[in-house]
C-alpha cells in the first residue's frame, strides 16, 4: 500500500468502528486534522482504489435480540451464482451473503448466506421463505446452526497500537512480528 501518512492515520481510525456520534466523520476528521468532507472523500478515494475492500457495519445480533443464527451454504450453479447471490444477499434478514470456492468431493457449496433470527424456528422460517422467494428448491443446500459466539470486528489493514522499542516487542503465536 502506498499510502500517505494521512492516509495511513484515517484508516487506523476508523478500522476499529466509527464512533457513535451524531457526525462521526467530522470527529475521525478533526483527530487527524481532516475536514468532515475531506475524510469522506479520503474515504471514498480508498474505497474507489481498492485500499480498503469495504466499510459497512459489524452488528452485534445478540444483544439486539438475536440468539439463533445459522450459515446456510448453497451449491449453486455457476452459470447461476452471480444472480442468486445478488437475488439472496437483497432479502432483509440475510445479513451477509458471499461466494466461495467449493472443496471437492467434500465441499461443493459456493455461497454462503449468514441468516440471524430470534430462535431456530424463526431461522428456519426465514430460510424456507427464501427458497420460496428465491426460487432455491432444487438447490443443494445444508443449514449449520452456530454453536458458539465469537467477536466479529472488521479489518484490520493497519496496525494501529502504539509501538514499543524493538527489544520489548511482542511477538505473534506464528513468530513473526505482531
Amino acid at each position: 500500500m502506498g499510502l500517505t501518512a494521512r492516509d495511513q492515520q484515517l484508516v487506523a481510525a476508523i478500522q476499529s468502528g466509527l464512533p457513535l456520534v451524531s457526525r462521526p466523520f467530522a470527529d475521525i476528521g478533526a483527530r487527524i486534522g481532516l475536514s468532515e468532507n475531506e475524510t469522506i472523500e479520503r474515504i471514498q478515494a480508498l474505497l474507489t482504489d481498492g485500499t480498503i475492500k469495504r466499510l459497512g457495519v459489524v452488528v452485534r445480533h445478540h444483544e439486539l435480540g438475536y440468539r439463533a443464527n445459522a450459515m446456510t451454504v448453497w451449491n449453486i450453479p455457476d452459470d447461476q451464482v452471480d444472480e442468486l447471490g445478488r437475488r439472496i444477499g437483497a432479502v432483509d434478514f440475510v445479513t451477509l451473503c458471499y461466494r466461495r470456492p467449493r472443496h471437492l468431493p467434500d465441499w461443493p457449496y459456493n455461497l454462503f448466506a449468514m441468516i440471524h433470527g430470534q430462535n431456530r424456528t424463526a431461522v428456519l422460517h426465514n430460510i424456507e421463505s427464501l427458497i420460496e422467494r428465491c426460487g432455491l428448491k432444487t438447490i443443494q443446500h445444508e443449514v449449520l446452526f452456530s454453536r458458539r459466539r465469537f467477536k466479529q470486528c472488521g479489518a484490520r489493514y493497519i496496525d494501529a497500537s502504539p509501538r514499543q522499542p524493538a527489544e520489548g516487542r511482542m511477538h505473534s503465536q506464528s513468530g513473526g512480528p505482531p
